[in-house]
């Protein structure tokens, strides 16, 4: 079996449960500014929610869209379904968006404070840490949030190196990304394995970078999309490999 000397990791998702944990702080950003006066149903205002924030980082990743605009836009679009809150964004655009910018501060925070992780995620990141390998987190999320999570989660001290978009200047999966992790780690292609769970930005990316992935498959809906070295659905499972 390859022997690798460095480890990169992508977070959201693969490590930190930021799907359950969003999920959690959506209701509480609900609650906390009362928008069941305005949404009968609050499933119609987490739907949209949803549609919008996959649709929203999809395209942050491609560069389509900046990181000011996915802030704003990601509540814009659900609260704007409810007619009172179109009306009002029809009228006063910018009051909106600072109320936009508001729900989104709020929300950020709740999601920050949110200790869930992936499971298995502690057990394998001993197990690596164990094993001699360098851990390396690489991933697209806001600089201030991602931190604030790793504190939450108690993860940060597995990592050897925190390696974000935002200080590369590019995003998963731009080679730019890749070229700053491999001069900030002082990891070498041959030597490193990619861990990710989505095939777009981790996979793809990494796989053009020259290294070798394993895609951990969590959602049977997104199959990989192309060949990867290995393919798992669990964190243990990549504890037969490495």
């Amino acid at each position: 079996m390859k022997q690798y000397k460095d480890i990169f990791i992508d977070f959201d998702d693969t490590l930190y449960d930021t799907h359950g944990n969003a999920v959690l702080a959506l209701a509480e950003t609900f609650s906390h500014f009362q928008l069941g006066r305005y949404f009968d149903d609050a499933q119609i205002f987490y739907d949209e929610y949803w549609r919008t924030n996959i649709d929203l980082w999809s395209r942050y990743a491609k560069g389509e869209i900046i990181r000011d605009y996915l802030i704003v836009e990601r509540f814009r679009r659900p609260l704007t379904v409810s007619p009172e809150l179109k009306a009002q964004c029809e009228a006063d655009g910018d009051a909106f968006r600072q109320f936009c910018l508001q729900v989104s501060d709020v929300f950020l925070d709740f999601c920050a404070t949110k200790p869930g992780v992936v499971e298995g995620a502690h057990e394998l990141m001993r197990y690596l840490k164990g094993k001699g390998y360098r851990l390396h987190m690489c991933s697209n999320g806001f600089h201030e949030v991602q931190y604030k999570k790793l504190k939450a989660c108690g993860l940060q001290d597995y990592f050897n190196t925190i390696v974000l978009s935002e200080d590369a200047g590019a995003n998963k999966p731009a080679p730019q990304f890749f070229d700053y992790a491999m001069k900030q780690t002082g990891a070498s292609p041959q030597d490193t394995i990619m861990i990710g769970d989505n095939y777009s930005t981790d996979i793809l990316g990494a796989k053009q970078a020259g290294l070798d992935t394993i895609f951990l498959n969590r959602w049977p809906d997104y199959p990989a999309e192309g060949p990867v070295t290995h393919e798992v659905k669990t964190l243990a499972e990549i504890m037969n490999i490495l």
